[in-house]
C-alpha cells in the first residue's frame, strides 16, 4: 500500500515508511473500525492521556501519517491527522462523537458508553480509576489513500 502511495505521490518518496496499527483489542472491532476508516465515515480516534504520560510520550503530531490495518495486519488505508485536543471525557462533543463512531446515529450516547467502558477496563488493569474528568487524546485524521474512486 505504501509503494502505491508514493508511486501517486513521489514527494512523499524519501519519507519513512509510518507506523502500522490497528483499532481496538479485538478481531470483530478492529476490522470493522478499519472499514469505516476506508469508507470514510471514521475520522477521529481516542486515547487516554494517562498513556501517553505513563509511556513518557509525545502526544500525536498533525501531519503524521499511519497505516490502519486489519486486525490481521492487512493494510486498508493511509491516514493523516489533521488535529489533536486533549478532552475531558465528559466534554466531549457530538461532533467529535460522530467523527470517532463512525455513525450519526446517537454518536455521543454510543462513545461515551464504548469508551467508558473501554478506558475502566484498561485503567483498572493498572490499579488507576476511571472518572468524568479524566483526559482525552483526541486525534481527528484524513484516509489519505486509498483515494475514493
Amino acid at each position: 500500500m505504501w509503494a502505491n502511495f508514493i508511486a501517486s505521490h513521489p514527494k512523499f518518496k524519501e519519507a519513512e515508511l509510518p507506523e502500522a496499527f490497528y483499532f481496538h483489542d479485538n478481531e470483530k472491532d478492529a476490522d470493522r473500525l478499519a472499514s469505516l476508516v476506508v469508507n470514510g465515515k471514521k475520522r477521529a480516534s481516542s486515547g487516554l492521556y494517562v498513556w501517553y504520560e505513563e509511556a513518557n510520550a509525545d502526544l500525536p503530531m498533525i501531519g503524521t501519517k499511519s497505516i490502519v490495518t486489519d486486525f490481521d495486519g492487512t493494510a486498508r488505508a493511509i491516514i493523516e491527522i489533521k488535529k489533536v485536543d486533549t478532552i475531558p471525557f465528559n466534554k466531549i462533543s457530538g461532533t467529535y462523537a460522530e467523527m470517532d463512531m463512525g455513525t450519526s446515529i446517537a454518536p455521543l450516547q454510543k462513545w461515551k458508553k464504548a469508551h467508558w467502558t473501554f478506558f475502566k477496563g484498561a485503567l483498572e488493569q493498572s490499579g488507576a480509576q476511571a472518572s468524568e474528568e479524566m483526559l482525552v487524546v483526541c486525534e481527528t485524521f484524513e484516509k489519505i489513500w486509498p483515494k475514493d474512486e
